[in-house]
Parts: structure tokens; C-alpha cells; sequence
């Protein structure tokens, strides 16, 4: 029950940092609104943990309900890393063909300062 509280105590005071973030405009709204959900789920996972063993029982999990949802937190981790890569290819590639055009632009211009 202590670790329970504890837990809530800290979700709570993430959703209190979060919230000031926003505030105070140091976040985009759909960063505020993604990571609300995901404090919430995070405390209502905290609550309900003995609903949550039940559904790892039930589920095949010879262990608690923590452990399933730390191997969800591991899928959900692994998919952000994913996409943060993807999101990262993209932005090298666009910053490649931006100092390509850059350097093309630069290069026409000196041609035409010198006639």
C-alpha cells in the first residue's frame, strides 16, 4: 500500500511538472496532451494493480501484474526508439538536400559575381 502511494505521489508530481511546462509554453500542446495520457494510465495502472495481477494470471503470466506491465513499458519504449530513428533518417536526409541546394545556390552566385 506505501509503494502505492508513493507511486501516485510521484505520478502526481509529474503531472504537476508537466502541466507547468505547458504553462509556461515550454511544450507543444499534442507533446502536453500525449504524455497526460500517458501519466494517467501510468497512475489508474498503479490503482488498479490487483486487477491487473488478475488479468497476468489470467493472461498466463506466472508472475504479477508489474512484470506485464514493465513488458509493455519495454514494447512501448522499443516502438518511440523505432520511430524516433525513423523521424531521425528523415531529418538527415532533409537537412543533406537543404545544404545540397544551399551550396548550389552559393556556387550560381559566385559564378555570377565573377562575370
Amino acid at each position: 500500500m506505501i509503494q502505492q502511494l508513493i507511486a501516485l505521489v510521484v505520478v502526481l508530481a509529474i503531472l504537476a511538472r508537466l502541466g507547468w511546462q505547458f504553462y509556461k509554453e515550454q511544450i507543444p500542446k499534442s507533446q502536453f496532451i500525449l504524455w497526460i495520457v500517458f501519466w494517467f494510465i501510468a497512475g489508474l495502472s498503479v490503482i488498479f494493480i490487483k486487477s491487473i495481477d488478475q488479468l497476468a494470471n489470467h493472461l498466463g503470466f506466472s508472475s504479477s501484474g508489474i512484470q506485464l506491465l514493465l513488458y509493455l513499458a519495454i514494447l512501448i519504449i522499443l516502438y518511440f526508439i523505432f520511430s524516433f530513428r525513423l523521424k531521425i533518417a528523415r531529418l538527415e536526409k532533409d537537412i543533406t538536400t537543404l545544404t545540397r541546394h544551399l551550396a548550389l545556390t552559393s556556387e550560381v552566385k559566385k559564378s555570377k559575381d565573377v562575370d
